[in-house]
């Protein structure tokens, strides 16, 4: 027996032994707006169901909520080979994710490249034990698209510095326990000029206010600094370095977001195809009864399964490469495109049970389609709009010019 298969035998029998009931089965789990906010863990976090909290510690003490990270920082230690073994044994009980996190998905790989040793041992292990929950600090009113125009001003006082300024969509705010952000240090320059920061969300001056969406749902903030005190330790990278920081970031970010998915509720393709037998109907031999959604829905399930594995191939280079390339640009373009394709068909497929915003008449399920769909419009603007990640694309990956 190799030891790669060695590894899928233990690690088949500790999850079996380990992963408890309640933890298993189809579930759907929303990246964006999960249904149990305790999957975040956090200082706040409420465990209603306790075999929860057993799940995230036990999966947490391996390491596993960070399995290719070093041990030495909490992680797994896994190699990129084990790793897929893990996620693969885990899929095959399907069990849900102990831990989603902010901290996981973009601030930890941009920790192991760039923070100081004092800071991945403090940081590091916090977010695999999922004791702290991290919000993103880094679009302002006046600076989105434009991120390096950022004017969030850190003023240097000595043994801290002085935070004043706003941001805005920053998810989950109100309930995060720290903030990674970036912060104006230079005003004579405009890339050269930010730094990358963390600071508790607890300090005084800071102010969290939920934004409430079109779905009903308030998953953003707008968030105010007022003479936030941070210690200097809490800088990451050099100083006015933070613009290679926030790059690096934003490509995990597109990654991440890409490859595990969008908010926005009303299942995946295979549940749309149930669904359309459902309330379309179907064929005496099985098939979904209209023709022509049968072939739409065929064709998205195609376009969605090239997706993944194109995903899947991406973060194999992306290894071999040291992390990931302006190729997430791509993927995040598609993702987008995808997921406000998958809630539209399903809102189409439901028909006017889909047209549901509360009430009795209506199951859960058709409620989330209209709100799902209406959700999945910002997935072409959070974490890079489709039209700057066009010109990524065009300047980055395909090489061409400008043209004026």
């Amino acid at each position: 027996m190799s030891d790669l298969e060695t590894f899928r035998s233990e690690t088949r029998a500790w999850l079996e032994a380990n992963c408890p009931p309640s933890m298993r089965g189809d579930a759907d789990v929303s990246i964006t707006e999960p249904d149990d906010e305790s999957i975040w863990g956090g200082r706040r976090a409420k465990f209603a169901n306790p075999e929860r909290k057993l799940w995230l510690d036990r999966m947490a003490g391996k390491g596993w909520t960070a399995p290719t990270w070093p041990k030495e920082y909490g992680g797994g230690g896994l190699s990129g080979a084990e790793a897929r073994v893990l996620q693969q044994e885990l899929g095959r009980i399907k069990a849900q994710p102990a831990l989603m996190s902010f901290g996981i998905w973009m601030l930890g790989p941009v920790l192991l490249e760039y923070a100081n040793e004092e800071q991945k041992k403090k940081f590091l292990p916090q977010i695999v034990r999922g004791e702290i929950r991290w919000c993103q600090g880094y679009s302002e009113p006046g600076a989105g698209s434009d991120l390096a125009g950022l004017r969030t001003q850190a003023v240097d006082k000595g043994d801290h510095y002085l935070i004043n300024g706003s941001k805005i969509w920053t998810s989950y705010a109100d309930k995060a326990d720290w903030i990674f952000c970036l912060v104006r240090t230079d005003n004579t320059k405009k890339h050269e000029g930010i730094s990358f920061m963390l600071f508790d969300m607890t300090s005084p001056g800071v102010e969290a206010r939920p934004i409430k969406l079109i779905s009903g749902q308030s998953p953003f903030c707008e968030t105010f600094f007022t003479d936030v005190k941070v210690p200097k330790a809490q800088l990451v990278g050099k100083l006015n370095g933070g613009w290679d920081i926030a790059k690096r970031l934003l490509q995990y970010e597109r990654q991440n977001i890409s490859s595990g998915g969008f908010g926005g509720g009303g299942g995946g393709a295979y549940d749309i195809e149930h669904a359309a037998l459902d309330y379309v109907g179907k064929t005496e031999a099985g098939k979904v009864a209209d023709a022509d959604l049968r072939a739409r829905l065929t064709a998205h399930k195609m376009e969605a399964r090239a997706f993944a594995l194109t995903v899947r191939r991406a973060e194999e280079e992306s290894k071999q490469g040291k992390g990931p390339s302006a190729a997430t640009s791509i993927i995040k373009y598609a993702a987008a495109k995808i997921n406000q394709e998958r809630t539209e068909l399903m809102v189409e497929t439901l028909g006017t049970q889909a047209l549901g915003w509360e009430g009795d008449a209506y199951k859960p399920g058709e409620i989330a389609a209209m709100r799902g769909m209406l959700r999945a419009k910002g997935n072409s603007i959070e974490g890079g709009t489709s039209e700057v990640n066009l010109n990524v694309i065009s300047k980055r990956v395909l090489g061409l010019m400008d043209h004026q």
